[in-house]
């Protein structure tokens, strides 16, 4: 029988959030808070009740097992604890309470710009990480042709890499982390930020280190990744263990979770939510070429994409980019609609408006599909996102004019051709 090599034991992990004042204040809320802060000075107790402290708790009381040789799939909504469990296992930061008992090296990748050196080189950054993880010199190299050859960064290996793509980075990273042999691999989403191969290719080569006994942590909104990857599923709800079983299991329960939330939760209040809340989403609507709202779409007709939101800078803010990402129900991105794809980039109102994305003559199969809203000032600033910000079915139509609704099950988007025998 494998052995254990991770042991969670009662683990939590509690952050204080230290609340601050807007940035754009009124001369009378300054007079305030001078008068709040001679209050402080005369009476300590009312300075530590004025400080608009809160205490998160990222996890709470986690308990759970890895074996020896298992590829785990974390998944779960924004703020569930994903990251946060990931940081403590690989010891970037203590837990509050509980224990934690690891048995081998632990190889992460978290996200882009932690792990190397700034300022040194592809080809020194790569002995560097070998040495932390308590290789010899000897060992690294017989694996440095092989690191450099997955991550084809060949021509910048003696280039700072603070001068690399977030794409060259991540393959460098992930190249080093994966070849290196630790027997503990933990990844996080950030091989997003890769190609759709080289996606594919760190997938396989993650198989590859589980089949060799090896262990792997893998975190990612990708639910046919999870499955076709992983052994087992964890899926984590806000702080706590919410199931830990097959990964096809812990995938009914994430997105049970995504269609009640989304149901039962308006946009506004969502609190799984990141971005610097000078924006935020609060409503959105599906529209038909009407403007009547639908609760449901037809493949082949037209629609329009609503999304209320709320400024609270009490500044108009121009060049603001809006996005709606459309995923199937195992999180395969399937369209993605953004303003600078067409340099139409938004200007919002001072305090509230509606932005509308028309999408003529939609080419979605029949099926559920989710929506994610971004909202970013210019390429800067995340001002909001909000992944699973609604659901919708696709149900009928007739795309194609024959009466026929293509192929649901084997692909999700339409598309009329002309066949000619020759």
């Amino acid at each position: 029988m494998s052995k254990t090599v991770i042991k969670v034991e009662n683990l939590s992990k509690k952050y204080v959030i230290q609340h601050q004042q807007d940035s754009y204040k009124t001369f009378r809320g300054a007079i305030t808070d001078a008068a709040k802060s001679l209050v402080s000075m005369l009476n300590p107790r009312a300075k530590n009740e004025n400080l608009g402290r809160e205490e998160f708790w990222a996890l709470n009381d986690v308990s759970f097992e890895i074996k020896q040789g298992e590829r785990v799939g974390i998944i779960g909504r924004n703020g569930a604890g994903k990251s946060t469990l990931l940081k403590v296992l690989s010891r970037i930061t203590e837990p509050t309470t509980g224990k934690i008992k690891i048995s081998g090296r632990v190889a992460s990748l978290l996200e882009v710009g932690t792990g190397f050196h700034p300022e040194l080189t592809g080809r020194e950054n790569i002995f560097l990480n070998g040495a932390i993880l308590g290789m010899s010199k000897l060992e690294i190299q017989r694996k440095f042709d092989e690191i450099v050859a997955f991550a084809e960064v060949d021509k910048f290996l003696d280039t700072p890499v603070k001068r690399y793509s977030s794409g060259m980075y991540v393959r460098l990273a992930f190249a080093v982390a994966a070849h290196l042999e630790p027997e503990i691999l933990i990844v996080d989403e950030v091989l997003a930020v890769g190609d759709a191969q080289f996606q594919k290719k760190c997938l396989g080569k993650m198989e590859d280190v589980g089949k060799q006994g090896r262990t792997v942590l893998f975190v990612s909104h990708n639910m046919s990744a999870v499955e076709s990857l992983c052994t087992r599923g964890i899926w984590l709800y806000s702080g706590t263990l919410g199931l830990d079983g097959s990964p096809q299991s812990a995938i009914s329960m994430y997105l049970e979770n995504a269609y009640s939330l989304a149901d039962n939760v308006l946009l506004a209040d969502r609190t799984d939510r990141t971005g610097s809340g000078k924006v935020k989403a609060t409503s959105f609507r599906v529209l038909d070429a009407d403007g009547k709202e639908v609760p449901s779409l037809q493949s082949g007709k037209d629609y329009y994409f609503e999304v209320g939101y709320s400024n609270y800078t009490g500044l108009a803010l121009s060049n603001v980019v809006f996005s709606f990402d459309f995923f199937d129900e195992r999180g395969n991105t399937v369209l993605l609609f953004r303003t600078n794809f067409t340099n139409s980039n938004m200007t919002l109102n001072k305090k509230d408006g509606y932005i509308r994305c028309k999408v003529n003559n939609i080419a979605l199969a029949n099926g559920l599909y989710r929506f994610s809203v971004f909202i970013s000032h210019a390429d800067h600033e995340i001002l909001d996102f909000i992944q699973d910000a609604a659901y919708i079915t696709v149900d009928g139509g007739d795309f194609f004019g024959t009466g026929s609704s293509g192929l649901p099950s084997h692909c999700k988007i339409l598309a009329k051709s002309e066949w000619l025998s020759i």
